[in-house]
């Protein structure tokens, strides 16, 4: 169990063993996809709970939640239509820590899990870790051509802390953009004027 200043170098060593449960059920509105989860995550036992990462304020302010819920709050997403699973289960330290196979096996397994919890979207945070799951080298941040049958897939920008491209309102106008698309309701109302429409008839950017 970790202390109150988080956890210790031997639990972060320890927690590349574990393997944090996928926080999914059939139907979902929208399936949140990290690349991989981060030792302090592991050791916690529950999703993006790395200190700095910035997936929780945004899923507020785009207006996914009522307020910014904590990482041991993570179970209320399902509540609101809303999962979390990652394309690599192995936890580590960094994402550069990761091999090109892990990529290519982690995609494939996610296909599977897709089919099978059929999501009404897929959302992968992060451009690089799809483009390496899903061989699609010229992919950019939006909603995608391909589906995985019924499931639509839209990349969101990356919410780590170290992602400098985009600060935390652009991030939230990002994460917004897919909650409209996914007819979630506003349910923070933070983003007012700035909150997105509704995506343009043209057609989606990505592969085919």
């Amino acid at each position: 169990m970790t202390g109150a200043s988080g956890p210790s170098r031997a639990e972060l060593e320890a927690a590349r063993q574990a393997r944090l449960p996928d926080l999914v059920r059939p139907g979902l509105a929208v399936l949140l996809v990290g690349i991989n989860p981060g030792l302090s995550s592991a050791a916690a036992g529950h999703h993006f709970a790395t200190p700095g990462n910035r997936l929780w304020p945004a899923l507020h302010r785009a207006g996914f939640t009522p307020r910014r819920l904590a990482a041991a709050e993570e179970d209320e997403l399902l509540e609101l239509g809303i999962g979390i699973t990652s394309i690599v289960r192995r936890p580590t330290a960094r994402a550069a820590e990761l091999t090109r196979a892990e990529y290519v096996d982690g995609g494939r397994d996610l296909r599977r899990r897709v089919l099978d919890l059929r999501p009404d979207w897929l959302a992968l945070l992060g451009v690089t870790g799809y483009r390496a799951a899903f061989d699609a080298p010229g992919a950019s941040v939006g909603p995608q051509r391909q589906t995985l049958g019924s499931t639509r897939l839209w990349v969101l920008p990356n919410p780590s802390g170290l992602n400098a491209h985009y600060p935390p309102a652009a991030l939230a106008r990002e994460f917004a953009e897919l909650r409209v698309a996914a007819s979630l309701p506003d349910r923070s109302g933070l983003l007012g004027p700035e909150a997105p429409g509704p995506p343009e008839e043209t057609g989606p950017p990505g592969p085919g």
